[in-house]
């Protein structure tokens, strides 16, 4: 299900079960919503709450090796995965269970 969100600083996220865009018109944005997809499944591989304690334990540690924020969040290994594939419509359905672990 996906929620517009607008006091939001990110265009979406995806808090499992939802995804939360900032505004209505992403609703469309076909590659946003496949990125956001790809966060759910990691999360339900997880069982949700280890995805989230994993997400900010990675963004910490590469805050400390790249010293900013965007290359630290575009270095979390979920983001990696998400943003390598979220152009390939049917990922999903061929991606192999716990595939962000290559990005480790």
């Amino acid at each position: 299900m996906i929620i517009v969100f607008p006091y939001m600083r990110v265009a979406g996220m995806a808090l499992f079960p939802f995804i939360l865009v900032k505004n209505a018109s992403f609703k469309a944005d076909a590659i946003l919503i496949n990125h956001e997809r790809i966060h759910l499944r990691q999360q339900a591989e997880l069982f949700i709450l280890p995805f989230y304690i994993l997400y900010l334990l990675n963004y910490v540690i590469n805050l400390f090796r790249y010293r900013a924020h965007y290359p630290a969040y575009r270095n979390i290994v979920f983001e990696k995965e998400a943003y390598e594939h979220e152009a390939e419509m049917n990922y999903l359905a061929k991606r192999k269970w716990y595939r962000f672990l290559v990005y480790f």
